[in-house]
């Protein structure tokens, strides 16, 4: 009579055992499952959640209600690439690294350039462009160029190297969250000027009906880049690698022609890992 108690713990035993075993076995296909849906730790599998602007035209902009500009548009191509679909989501620039940083989207698309106090918060992918400081002034200003800010109201977007520059050279600049907020400011002539990515300045001054002028532009010191958490290396390296497929195809080419004509590429530029080299337009 004894024996059926232990014969009863012993099947018991092995029955768990075995339910274990197979749980275990089932937590490891899907964690293998979960890996292979979605290789780039993406927020949702197959979908890139790109943080962006709405107002900096011609890099990123909404145009009837959707997300485009250059960046943004370079962003699509590459990542049809990898058989993503991009969903954008406007965001003011001096949240934005911190926002990529914490993992609320999976990339940073705003013409960002690659600096060493950034790399601190995020990782770059390869550099796509090059870019200008602009300096935007009110019609009828005396101003020609930059070296002539000193004791002037500067007004810059927070955040950005445009913000680095004016505080490197002392200007003590006037600070606001995103670009409408800089014309703004120059329109209603409480400024005396903005320093600008030179292709947003230039067409924020096409756009004003004269009441703004490009005063001068500088080539700036770095590439621009997209931005990634420092954990997302496989998200890095897929798009790196989907940059030079449509560099090779001619769409860098394509795009750079629509959103910059007439704009020379510095010779000394090359976009993407270098291993490629874009076809001319």
């Amino acid at each position: 009579m004894r024996l059926l108690p232990a014969l009863t713990r012993a099947a018991a035993l092995g029955v768990a055992a075995v339910l274990a075993a197979t749980t275990l076995t089932a937590c490891g296909d899907d964690s293998a499952s979960s890996a292979a849906d979605n290789p780039y730790g993406l927020l949702q599998p197959g979908v890139l959640r790109a943080g962006t602007l709405t107002d900096a035209p011609p890099n990123v902009f909404l145009s009837d209600g959707k997300f485009t500009g250059y960046d943004n548009d370079l962003l699509v191509a590459a990542a049809g690439k990898l058989g993503l679909r991009v969903e954008f989501v406007g965001t003011d620039f001096s949240a934005l690294l911190s926002q990529v940083a914490n993992r609320t989207f999976d990339v940073g698309s705003s013409s960002i350039t690659i600096t060493e106090a950034r790399k601190k918060t995020v990782d770059f992918g390869n550099g796509y462009d090059f870019g200008y400081f602009g300096l935007d002034v009110p019609a009828g200003s005396t101003l020609t160029g930059f070296d002539q800010l000193g004791g002037k109201r500067v007004v810059v977007v927070q955040g950005t190297v445009q913000d680095d520059y004016a505080t490197g050279k002392g200007l003590d600049p006037v600070r606001v969250p995103d670009y409408n907020g800089a014309i703004n400011q120059l329109k209603a002539g409480t400024v005396d000027a903005w320093i600008a990515p030179a292709e947003i300045g230039e067409k924020s001054a096409a756009d004003s009906r004269g009441t703004i002028t490009v005063a001068a532009k500088e080539l700036s010191p770095a590439p621009t880049a997209y931005a990634f958490a420092k954990d997302n290396d496989a998200l890095r390296e897929a798009l790196n690698k989907a940059l030079d497929e449509v560099i090779a195809d001619g769409t860098w080419t394509k795009l750079q022609t629509q959103y910059y004509p007439g704009r020379p590429v510095p010779a000394d530029f090359t976009p993407g890992s270098g291993a490629v080299a874009p076809p001319k337009a």
